[in-house]
């Protein structure tokens, strides 16, 4: 697939579920220079697994169902011809045999969060949670494609370093992405926008009401015991992101 309009810097930020990704979406979207899209591959992802998820039939109305089509979509013009055109990314919702070409297309980052945290809160939406489920073997597997062709590591962001010194971090990764560091990310007005998907009134309660990055939380959560080996899993593939991540 052809990319449209290549002046535009497209962003695609890797997560897994029950990180900060959705706070970052808000910090790009504050930018005046920067369009985002939340999630594109959620209605794919739900066809093809036939997972009942809150609000399953809102969002597959709201978006393609065909992953090529929201492929197309990713390297197309956005709406204004923004600078930066930041595309949240949910990992897991992309399988491998999805790969190709058009992820050479983009620029990756790659959001990380401590996996016994990570897990304790996924355990609560998705009980006994898969390593699948994580997002972590599908954003290792991307992280390493873009390493190979780069010759380098791209960015790895560990949301306690945001948390921690968000001002620090983000310029950090704004000078990384050749782009001036806007102090906008900072802080955004509470509730919903209309970029939010259809999802968002099951998962988003947290992030409508903030208005900038929480304080993090400095104690680990207890892991349940049948939750071990998830952990293990979890930080074998963890500790490989985190070796590269943004140093403060």
């Amino acid at each position: 697939m052809q990319r449209r309009g290549g002046k535009t810097l497209r962003i695609a930020a890797w997560s897994g579920p029950r990180n900060i990704s959705t706070a970052m979406m808000r910090a790009w979207e504050n930018r005046p220079d920067t369009v985002v899209v939340d999630e594109p591959f959620y209605a794919s992802y739900l066809a093809r697994t036939g997972l009942e998820h809150p609000g399953r039939d809102l969002v597959m109305a709201s978006q393609p169902r065909d992953w090529r089509t929201v492929v197309q979509s990713l390297l197309d013009e956005p709406p204004g011809s923004p600078a930066v055109f930041y595309q949240k990314h949910m990992a897991h919702h992309v399988f491998d045999d999805m790969h190709g070409p058009w992820l050479d297309e983009l620029t990756h980052i790659f959001l990380i969060r401590e996996p016994a945290s990570m897990i304790v809160s996924l355990d609560k939406v998705t009980p006994d949670p898969r390593i699948e489920d994580t997002g972590l073997p599908q954003q290792l597997r991307i992280f390493e494609r873009t390493r190979e062709r780069l010759g380098a590591a791209p960015p790895v962001v560990c949301a306690s370093d945001v948390l921690g010194s968000p001002e620090r971090l983000l310029g950090k990764l704004c000078a990384l992405l050749g782009l001036e560091f806007r102090s906008e990310m900072l802080a955004w007005p509470a509730g919903p926008r209309t970029s939010d998907g259809v999802w968002a009134p099951h998962w988003y309660s947290r992030v409508w009401e903030s208005t900038g990055f929480e304080a993090p939380v400095v104690k680990r959560p207890t892991v349940p015991a049948r939750l071990e080996g998830l952990l293990n899993s979890c930080r074998t593939i963890y500790e490989k992101l985190y070796a590269c991540r943004i140093l403060l």
